[in-house]
């Protein structure tokens, strides 16, 4: 390992830890990142809440468009490899930090692992960048759906009045969000991720229902669960539905999260992630499920757009479209906020002074300043690009794939040393090869899919 930075948690031995408080020993040498920002605080059930709306977020409501390229039983294989891969995944990660905090080096960041364990050049010039792109990639695309359900509320209350276009909508929600961005800390957003879980509890029971009345309805559309298309363009959509269940799932702020907890921190990511997998399991399955068998191949990137027909009328009760995309509406919020956190880390250590009180005006103006101006930026993608989807199936195969399914595999075998006879070692390295191929193999489906689809671009589009 190399020295110890003031981005880490240096921690005493055992008899200068009896004579200093716990909570002076984890404010020592922080950056005011760490120190405003990633607040050591919380408890394994908050941690569950942060893990939750990281994880149990919208996306998920594109299984059913997923499963139309892989079938029945590819879709729910990959789904179920999905969940156990990247909950082990995240046990490991968690591991690796307990270990290193246990011998006195406490990481707050994904770049501080990168760093220690992979050394600089890692930690500075890819996972840092990475984890950035991939972050502020998500809080751009809740922003774009966000406005995207705001749309769909006001035209069906309005529907014979269709004057307002969706670059409103999205500028309306990301002034939402501008007010969010100001919460201080990720530990103050506790209460707002247990209302999120709540509320990804509420959106996919109505997706499920949903789904479940318009299939079994005479407005059911045929179910047909064949594969469509040619033979190249089926290959490519495989990789392109494993993109997008890799990115359901994705997370790429484990360190982060696990930075919020109070010391000591063993055992208690554990708890969190169970409490995390357990809302995975109700939602992931019962949305993917549903989805495809009321709706098959004609299941669309967001399973509730096939609520409505082609003429945008409702195929269940209006009430109920409009309960769904609010629930919906609130949560991407949620979900928009905790995405923004490593960069409102990175803003703080930038620009804030750790010596200075966190609410004093040296502070407080430049965290208003740069938060305001990174939404203001985030908004203005959301509205001019549209068509985010298929850019965030890219971010997807190069980000939340190398954070999440491949780095922990590897942080584990460079932390642990196991034995290369042991099953572990042999099943790190053969998932860390799977998942960098089908990475590879994904990201070029995403670019062939932006290219096919570019002549169809066109900024600020009203799609």
């Amino acid at each position: 390992m190399s020295t110890l930075r003031p981005s880490s948690v240096a921690m005493h031995g055992e008899e200068n830890h009896a004579k200093v408080p716990e909570e002076a020993l984890n404010q020592q040498d922080l950056d005011a990142g760490a120190r405003f920002v990633l607040k050591s605080k919380g408890s394994w059930l908050h941690c569950g809440y942060h893990l939750t709306t990281s994880i149990v977020a919208p996306p998920l409501l594109s299984l059913p468009y997923a499963f139309t390229f892989l079938g029945w039983t590819a879709g729910i294989f990959c789904v179920l490899i999905g969940a156990l891969v990247s909950f082990y995944s995240y046990n490991l990660i968690s591991m690796v930090l307990e270990h290193h905090a246990q011998l006195g080096h406490r990481q707050l960041r994904f770049r501080d692992m990168a760093h220690d364990i992979l050394g600089p050049r890692w930690g500075w010039f890819y996972v840092g960048p990475i984890q950035f792109m991939v972050c502020y990639g998500a809080v751009v695309a809740s922003t774009l759906l966000g406005g995207q359900c705001m749309k769909t509320i006001y035209l069906l209350s309005n529907p014979d009045h269709e004057t307002m276009k969706l670059y409103q909508f999205v500028i309306i929600f990301g002034c939402f969000m501008l007010i969010l961005a100001q919460i201080p800390s990720f530990h103050s957003l506790r209460h707002i991720n247990l209302v999120s879980l709540v509320l990804c509890l509420s959106y996919s029971a109505c997706a499920t229902a949903g789904s479940i009345y318009i299939g079994h309805s005479s407005k059911a559309p045929e179910k047909d669960y064949s594969v469509m298309g040619e033979s190249d363009d089926r290959i490519f959509g495989i990789f392109n539905a494993i993109a997008i269940i890799a990115t359901s799932y994705g997370n790429g702020i484990i360190p982060e999260i696990q930075a919020t907890i109070a010391p000591p921190v063993k055992g208690k990511m554990f708890k969190g992630l169970c409490v995390c997998y357990a809302v995975v399991a109700v939602n992931f399955f019962s949305v993917a499920i549903s989805g495809y068998w009321a709706f098959g191949n004609q299941a669309k990137g967001l399973v509730l757009s096939n609520f409505l027909d082609i003429n945008g009328r409702p195929l269940v009760p209006k009430w109920f479209v409009l309960m769904t995309n609010i629930f919906t509406i609130l949560q991407l919020s949620a979900v928009g906020v905790v995405y923004l956190q490593p960069t409102n880390e990175v803003l703080e250590r930038a620009f804030a002074d750790p010596k200075s009180k966190e609410f004093s005006p040296r502070n407080v103006v430049p965290r208003l300043m740069f938060r305001s101006l990174s939404i203001v930026i985030a908004t203005t993608i959301a509205a001019m690009l549209p068509f985010f989807g298929d850019i965030n199936a890219l971010i997807g195969a190069f980000g939340f794939i190398p954070l999440d399914f491949i780095l922990p595999l590897v942080f584990f075998n460079l932390t642990f040393k196991p034995s290369k006879r042991s099953p572990i070692f042999w099943l790190n390295i053969i998932l860390a090869v799977v998942f960098s191929t089908l990475g590879l193999i994904a990201a070029v489906a995403a670019v062939r899919q932006i290219t096919l689809d570019a002549k169809t671009y066109k900024l600020f589009a009203n799609v």
